[in-house]
């Protein structure tokens, strides 16, 4: 099938579309400058050559496709309400160019907000700043095929520019690993290859259900992650009020435990990479 990516050139984008092309499928991927743009050439997609904010030319892509994945998203915490709109934005712009049709949009969120242990039945927090998830499931009521990736708050791989870097910056800069309280708050992972070919399997089996979950490991507690770093840096890990993380602190001292039971059963997804633990172990990590 012929598949529109947006983030294409992003760290979880590239691996869908490298995905994608592996498997036989024609992509065009979105690239907002000329280095991103080559890069993707080179990969084996056909180049969009534009912006989130280009919306007319979003809409012309996904109407020419088959089927449509949204990985986008502007990680610019300091400009996060802004970047929340503009994705609504485009999420809306998406799903018209869709709506009529029996094409299908894949629109990716996380795992924030949700209870620990969360399955692919839960809802979303209304209240979340990030509607990515409540807005597919607007479209949803509209007829639009369109259901929600969540991605584990940590996808990782060498190269990984996420949450996890954050941690081990934080950490270089403080001379401490830190977690809080216990450190037994639960995050979840998976790694970048993995993630991206349960995008390509919910395509490939018709998008039948509203969420799937692209979790590995279902619930790794954040004192591990701690640990693993300190050892890595040399640096003591020990606990820390949240006021230690500044604004990270909701993330550090979060549940993003989920189950992905039901997504493995549904696509056959049978995760293979190595897990949150074993990658932290790896020296290119702290390079």
């Amino acid at each position: 099938m012929h598949v529109f990516v947006t983030g294409a050139t992003g760290w979880v984008g590239s691996a869908v579309v490298q995905d994608l092309i592996g498997a036989g499928h024609q992509v065009t991927g979105l690239a907002r400058n000329d280095e991103k743009a080559a890069r993707l050439a080179a990969s084996g997609a056909t180049v969009l050559r534009a912006t989130l904010d280009d919306l007319g030319a979003l809409k012309n892509a996904a109407s020419e496709a088959d089927a449509v994945i949204h990985t986008a998203f502007n990680h610019d915490f300091s400009k996060f309400p802004e970047s929340a709109a503009q994705d609504q934005r485009v999420i809306e712009a998406l799903g018209s160019a869709l709506e009529g049709s029996e094409r299908p949009l894949l629109v990716t969120s996380g795992l924030s907000g949700l209870p620990a242990g969360a399955t692919e039945a839960d809802l979303p927090d209304p209240a979340s700043p990030r509607r990515s998830e409540v807005d597919a499931r607007a479209l949803k009521e509209r007829g639009v095929r369109v259901a929600t990736v969540r991605l584990a708050p940590s996808v990782h791989g060498i190269g990984d520019h996420g949450f996890i870097p954050i941690v081990i910056r934080l950490a270089r800069e403080k001379g401490v690993s830190a977690y809080i309280g216990d450190g037994q708050n639960k995050w979840s992972g998976v790694y970048r290859l993995d993630a991206a070919k349960v995008y390509r399997l919910a395509l490939e089996q018709g998008v039948t259900e509203a969420v799937y979950h692209a979790v590995a490991d279902e619930a790794v507690p954040f004192r591990d992650i701690a640990s693993i770093i300190g050892r890595r840096l040399g640096l003591p890990a020990e606990p820390r009020e949240r006021e230690h993380f500044g604004w990270f602190a909701t993330m550090a001292g979060g549940n993003m435990a989920a189950s992905s039971v039901r997504t493995r059963a549904l696509l056959s997804w049978n995760p293979t990479g190595p897990s949150l633990l074993a990658d932290l172990e790896q020296p290119a990590y702290y390079a």
